[in-house]
């Protein structure tokens, strides 16, 4: 599956508004686990993103992805930034020459190594590691999207053993991760991109 400039940039612009519509739900995730300020903070970055944009198109969908990460990077507070920074940063510069589907697992591979998290650790990881998965496999993007989203429900029951929830423990537990539900947003505008 491959990915163009126009879809890329279709994809991002389409996870903004959806990060716009979801802002204070995604904050109100953080609140009980983290620093209440998730969805503020990745608003704040998609807003930065869409203006860079805006300003200059990038004319490959690896310079698109690239962008974006760079600029959630220089942007975004707290662990949101670097992680789905580093995500957008190291799939970008896989994309161009490869598929989407491995452009992503470069992006999985470089969060994982930068926080350190796997599946189980309730963190965004439980939800982008069953959508790259699923690309991998062939599926669909709309499944993909549907991956993403039970990743993100299944952070609920989990003790949290990374980030800001990892200090609760079992206090910690019935609370959905927030950036897993960014991951959910991120690959629902995807699927509604259409790549």
């Amino acid at each position: 599956m491959n990915l163009d400039a126009p879809t890329a940039l279709a994809w991002l612009r389409a996870f903004a508004g959806l990060v716009d519509e979801r802002a204070g739900e995604l904050t109100d995730l953080d609140r009980p686990i983290g620093d209440s300020d998730h969805g503020v903070n990745l608003q704040r970055g998609m807003h930065a993103v869409v203006a860079a944009f805006d300003q200059e198109t990038p004319e490959t969908a690896g310079a698109v992805l690239t962008r974006a990460g760079s600029t959630l990077v220089s942007t975004v507070g707290g662990a949101s930034g670097p992680l789905f920074g580093t995500l957008l940063r190291r799939a970008g510069k896989a994309l161009d020459g490869g598929d989407l589907a491995s452009a992503l697992r470069a992006g999985l591979d470089g969060v994982v190594k930068l926080g350190g998290a796997q599946v189980g650790d309730a963190t965004l990881v439980d939800a982008l590691t069953p959508a790259v998965e699923a690309l991998e496999a062939g599926r669909s993007l709309s499944e993909a999207a549907e991956a993403a989203a039970r990743g993100a429900a299944s952070t609920e029951p989990l003790v949290a053993r990374k980030g800001r929830a990892s200090y609760l423990g079992e206090r910690g537990v019935g609370h959905r991760d927030p950036g897993a539900e960014s991951v959910a947003l991120l690959f629902t505008a995807l699927a509604g991109a259409g790549a």
